[in-house]
């Protein structure tokens, strides 16, 4: 347990790293901030796959993940494991960052202006999801009907 939760804080600030850079994302020379970005995320996406399909020995005893995708009641029996619950949090980490950074390359292509990204950012690090709708809305409103293709 101690493994993961170092992990957890390890993953926590690597995300944080990758955060501060999209969010001053024009301070940044473009090579700099696609390396960190690459970087940051990789070793999100390498934590995850180690800790969901070869941490097995970090589970103590009936803590191995059991259950399925297949309802929410199998959901919940997995994420009563605490590798299943740091893999899900890693899951979550990288995958809002992905979000972010296609929000910000997105937004590059239409003209708008990183003030306007910045709330959508922390909805997004905050909600991931909501901060996706919250952008389709602003691109939306940005440039109109144009907006209905990803």
């Amino acid at each position: 347990m101690e493994l993961m939760s170092s992990a957890f804080t390890l993953c926590n600030r690597l995300a944080l790293l990758g955060w501060l850079v999209l969010f001053s994302y024009p301070l940044w020379p473009a090579p700099a901030r696609g390396l960190v970005l690459m970087v940051v995320i990789t070793l999100l996406c390498l934590a995850y796959v180690y800790f969901l399909f070869l941490g097995t020995r970090h589970d103590a005893e009936g803590e191995a993940p059991r259950g399925s995708f297949w309802s929410l009641r199998g959901v919940i029996q997995l994420f009563k494991s605490p590798r299943a619950v740091l893999a899900g949090w890693i899951h979550f980490l990288a995958f809002d960052m992905m979000v972010g950074l296609y929000i910000l390359n997105d937004a590059a292509t239409r003209g708008i202006g990183h003030l306007w990204l910045l709330p959508v950012l922390v909805l997004t690090l905050m909600f991931g999801p909501a901060g996706l709708l919250a952008y389709f809305v602003l691109r939306f409103f940005w440039d109109g009907a144009a907006t209905l293709t990803l």
